[in-house]
């Protein structure tokens, strides 16, 4: 079972939501955990958690990988989603069950291959989640997005910088695309000269987005 560091409801009370933050490739819950003091005032209600992903990450020295990356083709890309899927489902699980919570109260806020994970995931629970915020990523399964493969659709909020080296802003572009043709509502913004990183505009439009889908 996956696991990571984890932030209580500023409130000091029972969380009545929850948001799962899923880090990007070679890095760790410690790192995407740094969000949460972000929107936490915002969010007193709110628990954070945000796992480490169940493959360790050759070259990154306490780097975890959700499945490894050879290259981002599509194929590649949504095996490597798929293997992935059962252990971040699992966790989910657990997790609203561990606050007795549902889908409704829950959002999932990805960066990167987080972002990834947290597209193919999310539409894929059977139960609508509150909505997803997605960094910097891009969609790993186009075909079954599109598809069958969405159950429910949440709304979605997709940030990108427009000087992103390692996953380029036409990724943003495609992915809006996407999910707009299948029925998500979804809400984006560029950050102009930003690479792959995440700006104050995007910590202030995501926080908004999660008071509004949660609060």
């Amino acid at each position: 079972m996956i696991d990571g560091p984890r932030m209580a409801p500023a409130s000091g009370g029972a969380a009545r939501s929850l948001v799962i933050l899923l880090h990007g490739y070679g890095s760790n819950g410690d790192d995407l955990i740094g969000l949460a003091p972000y929107w936490r005032d915002a969010l007193p209600d709110t628990a954070f958690v945000s796992p480490n992903a169940p493959e360790r990450c050759p070259g990154a020295p306490g780097g975890y990988q959700w499945w490894g990356i050879s290259n981002l083709d599509r194929s590649a890309r949504a095996a490597g989603a798929a293997r992935a899927a059962p252990a971040l489902d699992a966790f989910i699980d657990a997790e609203l069950a561990r606050f007795n919570l549902d889908e409704s109260r829950l959002a999932l806020v990805g960066f990167s291959q987080g972002t990834m994970m947290a597209l193919h995931v999310g539409p894929r629970r059977s139960r609508t989640l509150a909505g997803i915020v997605g960094y910097s990523g891009m969609v790993a399964d186009e075909a079954g997005l599109a598809g069958d493969g969405a159950l429910t659709r949440p709304p979605v909020l997709l940030i990108h910088g427009d000087a992103d080296p390692m996953i380029p802003v036409a990724a943003f572009h495609h992915a809006k695309a996407l999910l707009t043709g299948a029925g998500f509502a979804v809400e984006d913004h560029v950050s102009h000269g930003l690479g792959h990183s995440i700006d104050e505009a995007g910590l202030r439009l995501g926080g908004e987005f999660l008071v509004q889908v949660l609060g």
